[in-house]
């Protein structure tokens, strides 16, 4: 009898602490580093993949290039020059082509997929930078103008994907548009109207500003995603660092939360309801328990002002580019999502 209670007692011991380890697994794994030597220091910007291709896109905006990676060998293998200041970036794989929105001259530069040669270019207004695609509807839709373009307004340009021309623009009160994000089957459009500290509620129909939300006390809304199945867009500032959950039909505000400061770049997984964001030094993990209710889960170290990431949920990625630093030299980061 002794021996049957010491082995109950044992194997709650082991359970407990496996149970304390999973409880304890940080959600993101380094796995491996590749490093960037040929950069100068300055920001990257954002990413996109070409998953059947085994290709990462990265947009070195500071650097005057365009990054490509082999995400199969884990390897640099192309860098794009014919570019001034890379922002947002988008391959269209039925197309094969990379689109580039290129800020420099306000334009947007479409490679062919295969050779990395422009064949066409876009022309949009001066200081064009984040962007946003409704694929349903091959539609692009990107800010442009505002203080850099020396403008008191901004424009939304929307550009068809598939005749490659740009159909349209939505004006936009504020000379800072940040991210934006698209909601109802790109019905309604949201953007970070950063210097008003406010969204803008885009009908993309109407091609109109409909209503905007003030974000309260949180400045530098830079960051957005759009989770529909709960009807909630998160938005994260910077001034303070908090993550934002608002109800995407109304634009109350549900919760905010902690996070880290400098933000740029965020993600959201409907799969395993997930937050990402990044921000200097660390990404924020967040989980969604339901409408209403989040944790977070950790805070990975990156690095230096690395806030640009993209998740690839395919692949169990998530990838970070952080910028030289001194003599540290620039990096991209591979993570493995636990």
């Amino acid at each position: 009898m002794k021996r049957f209670v010491a082995f109950l007692i044992a194997a709650n011991v082991i359970f407990f602490a496996v149970a304390a380890s999973a409880q304890t697994k940080p959600p993101l794994r380094l796995l491996q580093t590749i490093p960037l030597p040929d950069l100068k220091g300055g920001d990257f910007d954002h990413f996109d993949v070409d998953l059947s291709g085994n290709r990462l896109f990265l947009t070195a905006e500071e650097n005057n290039a365009v990054e490509v990676f082999d995400i199969r060998a884990n390897t640099l293998i192309r860098t794009i020059r014919d570019v001034d200041t890379p922002h947002s970036i988008l391959y269209l794989p039925a197309a094969k082509q990379l689109w580039v929105v290129d800020g420099g001259d306000g334009t947007i530069k479409i490679f062919d997929g295969n050779t990395y040669a422009v064949v066409e270019t876009v022309k949009l207004a001066i200081g064009a930078d984040s962007a946003v695609h409704d694929l349903a509807n091959h539609l692009l839709y990107i800010a442009t103008g505002g203080e850099d373009a020396k403008m008191d307004f901004s424009l939304i340009s929307i550009v068809d994907t598939n005749t490659r021309k740009r159909v349209g623009d939505i004006k936009v009160n504020s000379t800072n548009i940040e991210s934006m994000a698209l909601d109802k089957n790109g019905a309604t459009l949201f953007a970070n109207v950063r210097d008003r500290s406010l969204v803008a509620v885009i009908d993309t129909k109407k091609r109109a500003v409909i209503s905007t939300w003030p974000l309260g006390e949180v400045h530098g809304n830079t960051p957005m995603a759009v989770d529909e199945a709960h009807r909630r867009l998160f938005v994260v500032g910077r001034k303070p660092a908090r993550l934002i959950v608002l109800d995407s039909d109304s634009g109350k505000i549900i919760v905010t939360l902690p996070t880290a400061e400098l933000t740029d770049d965020m993600l959201f997984d409907p799969e395993s309801k997930r937050i990402y964001v990044a921000c200097d030094e660390f990404v924020v993990v967040y989980v969604e328990h339901d409408a209403d209710h989040y944790e977070e889960l950790g805070r990975i170290p990156t690095g230096f002002r690395a806030k640009t990431a993209i998740l690839v949920p395919q692949l169990k990625r998530y990838f970070v580019a952080a910028p030289r630093h001194g003599q540290k030299i620039a990096e991209l980061r591979i993570y493995e999502v636990q």
